[in-house]
């Protein structure tokens, strides 16, 4: 999703499928699918054995039915240290924000949860900033079971708390956008990216707006340290807490229904995590790389799993509403390097949005990333591949994070 709410970082992408439904109701642009070939995908590996450190992905229409190129999967949450827990289903998995987010409703507020509080001893609310909008809600601490994993006692954010002193989101929030509220297409967010906490700047300021403590008057921005901020569950396992690897099967021309995948935790540290012989591509220090297209350098690029197309600057193809529309399938490529030189070439497709609206999974759909900037390579980048997230100051046999491989 493009989620990140470091001050250091620039928010990600989130695109919903009401923006594609736009672009299909625009009907501007070729339609159809056309005769050219689009390159295959490269085989993907087979997803890995049920095991303590794996978790089912499923791509589908998510819990409204309105989802396109969603990966989901299953989260527990627990009141810490009890048995009194909730398991919550179509959680997006999004590699490009930090830290779990969950809808009120999911949750269910008899699901006490305690409050996290800032110096002041007011309890802290969160605005969740992405490129397209915000979510408001609280910050509360609870155990977090994926798999067999657990990250205990961590504070997440509950999207939509329905607590009075949350009823009214604040100004420094309000005006960063559209506020999605609990209506995210899904029941929450798993944030898994290259970092660990979602705000450093946050520990020693206010200024970024993103913590607000909140009292029966108002909420108003604080600093929070990084022990209490919404943290990417992973560096809180026990073991395998290095990084990830999402791996998922390629998808043909045109689209599928549904896919089924695997979201691996840890990098080496078992059998079923070994890097292989993938390219470790290493980020900078706003976990980004360059990315080489068509002769134009784009410095502010990323790989991310929550935005529903691969997105980037390209006038030549004709667009509808945001998203490609060309009249036949464009076979492409473009150049990934590193912040240490590594480079590699990705091959990869973009079809009209006209032709795959309306499948669940669809390799190749792609549009025009807008004043963001940069090269996002979102869900459709992941068909084919495992790819692997290496988080910020880990070790893993492939170097310390933060970095990317494929």
């Amino acid at each position: 999703m493009s989620g990140a709410l470091s001050a250091a970082r620039p928010a990600r992408l989130l695109f919903f499928l009401d923006l594609l439904l736009a672009a299909v109701l625009a009907g501007c642009g070729g339609g159809g699918s056309g005769d050219a070939p689009a390159p295959a995908p490269a085989p993907a590996p087979a997803p890995a054995p049920a095991a303590a450190n794996t978790l089912a992905i499923t791509v589908d229409r998510g819990p409204d039915g309105s989802s396109i190129n969603s990966p989901f999967v299953t989260v527990t949450v627990c009141a810490p240290g009890t048995t009194d827990c909730r398991t919550v289903d179509h959680v997006l998995v999004d590699t490009g924000s930090f830290g779990l987010r969950l809808v009120a409703p999911a949750v269910n507020p008899a699901l006490a949860l305690p409050a996290v509080t800032n110096a002041a001893g007011l309890q802290v609310g969160e605005c969740g900033h992405f490129a397209s909008g915000f979510v408001w809600g609280s910050v509360r601490r609870a155990d977090v079971k994926l798999a067999g994993e657990t990250a205990a006692n961590l504070p997440i954010q509950v999207v939509g708390d329905p607590a009075a002193i949350f009823a009214t989101v604040p100004r420094g929030c309000s005006v960063t956008g559209a506020n999605f509220g609990t209506d995210l297409g899904a029941n929450g967010i798993l944030g898994i990216g290259v970092f660990d906490q979602d705000c450093p700047g946050c520990a020693n300021s206010a200024a970024p707006a993103v913590y607000f403590g909140c009292a029966a008057s108002g909420c108003t921005s604080t600093a929070l340290p990084l022990a209490s901020q919404v943290s990417n569950p992973v560096r809180a396992f026990a073991v395998d807490n290095n990084g990830v690897a999402l791996v998922l099967p390629p998808v043909p021309l045109g689209g599928v229904e549904s896919l089924s995948g695997t979201l691996i935790f840890g990098i080496g540290t078992r059998s079923n995590n070994q890097l292989g012989t993938a390219t470790v591509f290493a980020a900078d220090s706003r976990g980004e790389f360059t990315t080489v297209y068509k002769g134009t350098t784009f410095g502010s690029s990323f790989i991310d799993s929550g935005s529903n197309g691969i997105f980037f600057d390209d006038a030549t193809i004709p667009l509808c509403a945001g998203f490609f529309c060309p009249p036949n399938p464009l076979a492409l490529s473009a150049v990934n390097r590193s912040a240490t030189g590594v480079s590699g070439t990705v091959n990869f497709s973009v079809e009209s949005v006209q032709s795959i609206s309306r499948t669940a999974v669809a390799a190749n759909l792609g549009g025009d990333i807008g004043q963001l900037g940069g090269f996002d390579w979102g869900l459709p980048f992941f068909f084919g591949r495992q790819v692997f997230v290496g988080i910020s100051g880990a070790s893993t046999p492939g170097g310390n994070g933060p970095f990317w491989a494929y």
